[in-house]
């Protein structure tokens, strides 16, 4: 059986599979029943480790056993196999929020917010840097930045960047605002994303820039999260920002933002 490595690959992303466990399993979807020794023959999936890669999917609910001599292997049907993984999938995000939640009041956390505490005293501010790869990443380390932030929050994007600040940051910056922190977006409004920009208004004041695109943000005029890539060119999991804790590079930057500013219109 010849199965596409593109498409191995797809399935094991789909369903957090390994190599071994996709072969295996396409295998027996292949011949619906079949025993270990064919499968292993079939995928070319070493013997030794056959069993193991079963019994594995067999717990996943990918797969059954028929007990007798010799034991075979069942094939579920693929319907069935995705409504399983949604349930174990849902189940198990429950129980991890739950741990996670729980180490709020836990002695552990104090015991890690105290080694970083320790340990941040001995690095240097520019060493408070990293790159950050895949939009999601890049998000998560945003939300976190404008979470911690205390006197003012500078964003500027693009217009589809402007639709993900709304649905990704909302909350954090609603929040923020709250707090008294001092919010400002740029970026292209046209008509696909006014009424993201309107809607924004409510906890930053938001300005529309046509002369130039960049993806930015600074954050109390001392963290600064740049990203490098432009986001109609390159897809969302190979997108690359850059964060670094930099007061002279932010302040620097912050000042060429305020020339820009002042010619923005104000979105109404």
């Amino acid at each position: 059986m010849i199965v596409k490595e593109e498409f191995l690959g797809r399935l094991r992303k789909i369903f957090g599979l390994n190599l071994y466990e996709v072969k295996v399993w396409t295998a027996l979807l292949s011949r619906g029943s079949s025993t270990a020794g064919e499968l292993s023959n079939i995928s070319d999936v070493p013997r030794s480790r056959t069993y193991d890669i079963l019994e594995s999917l067999e717990k996943k609910g990918f797969i059954v056993m028929k007990l007798g001599k010799p034991i075979k292997f069942i094939a579920l049907k693929p319907d069935e196999v995705v409504e399983g993984v949604k349930k174990r999938l849902v189940v198990e995000a429950k129980e991890r929020s739950k741990r996670l939640e729980s180490l709020k009041s836990d002695e552990v956390l104090e015991e890690l917010n105290s080694l970083f505490t320790k340990g941040i005293k001995f690095v240097e501010p520019s060493d408070l840097s990293g790159c950050l790869k895949g939009r999601q990443n890049l998000y998560n380390h945003l939300d976190m930045l404008v979470r911690d932030a205390e006197k003012s929050i500078t964003i500027m994007t693009t217009a589809e960047g402007l639709n993900r600040k709304l649905e990704i940051l909302m909350p954090s910056l609603e929040k923020c605002k709250k707090r008294g922190v001092k919010i400002r977006i740029a970026a292209q409004i046209d008509n696909n994303n006014i009424k993201i920009a309107r809607e924004l208004k409510k906890v930053a004041e938001v300005r529309h820039v046509d002369k130039f695109r960049a993806r930015f943000v600074i954050i109390d005029s001392n963290q600064l999260m740049f990203m490098l890539l432009d986001d109609e060119k390159f897809h969302p999991n190979y997108d690359l920002g850059v964060w670094i804790n930099t007061e002279f590079f932010a302040q620097a930057l912050e000042q060429l933002f305020e020339l820009a500013w002042k010619d923005m219109k104000s979105v109404k």
